[in-house]
């Protein structure tokens, strides 16, 4: 089962990556190179997902503009803020989604393959008979930036479960996933996150995840981008793309 739609949401107002989201949406902040959207466009490309939305709403002309070159993206923009999970259930209510798995990903998610292909990966390990989302988890000691105390604890031989609030959580959610419809059944109106619908999957036993087995960029702030391009542009990391 490999998904053939994705969403990619890139409506935030980037708040922590400022000064530089003031006048540029944070997925368009460029990063060896190109867009940060670029690289996830590519990747899609390169996985065979031909169906592709992008949500938008800070300074969303400018991803219009710049979405001009690929004329197979549709383009949903938000008057509001709906948040993560209510971009979804919007995008759903015009029927722009299909009723099958698809990908959703974070707007400034950037990370570097391992041995396999990281999207191949997710899908390959996605059973939506047991699962209604597989997140794709990086580890906080290995993660290029200020990670904080981390998303989610896995104890070995057991579930995944949300870190406490004492508690230093070593693995962080890395902005991609694979969701089913069901995920979104008995959602609540926009706005709200999708935290609320993976807690609702956790509790009824059908959230999983897969940890990134290559490099995971963190970029939160604009020390994160300046670090990411700078080990880019030295190769220390190899080809990202």
């Amino acid at each position: 089962m490999r998904p053939d739609t994705a969403v990619i949401l890139s409506a935030g107002l980037g708040t922590r990556m400022r000064p530089l989201t003031l006048k540029t949406p944070k997925p368009l902040l460029p990063l060896e190179g190109q867009p940060i959207l670029a690289h996830t466009l590519d990747r899609l490309r390169d996985a065979g997902v031909s169906n592709i939305l992008v949500n938008a709403h800070h300074l969303a002309g400018q991803i219009a503009d710049f979405l001009t070159a690929y004329p197979e993206v549709k383009l949903s923009i938000e008057e509001e803020l709906l948040e993560t999970g209510g971009a979804i259930t919007a995008m759903r209510a015009k029927n722009l989604l299909p009723e099958k798995p698809f990908y959703i990903i974070n707007g400034d998610a950037f990370w570097v393959d391992g041995p396999a292909d990281t999207l191949a990966r997710l899908a390959a390990a996605f059973d939506p008979e047991k699962m209604d989302a597989m997140l794709l988890l990086a580890r906080a000691a290995g993660a290029v930036a200020e990670t904080g105390r981390g998303d989610f604890l896995w104890p070995r031989g057991g579930t995944l479960k949300r870190r406490e609030e004492r508690d230093i959580a070593p693995y962080l959610y890395a902005g991609v996933q694979i969701v089913t419809p069901a995920l979104f059944a008995d959602a609540p109106p926009p706005p709200f996150s999708m935290n609320l619908l993976w807690d609702r999957a956790i509790e009824a036993g059908r959230l999983d995840a897969i940890v990134h087995d290559g490099l995971w960029f963190h970029l939160s702030t604009p020390d994160d981008l300046a670090r990411a391009d700078a080990m880019l542009d030295a190769r220390e990391v190899g080809n990202a793309t």
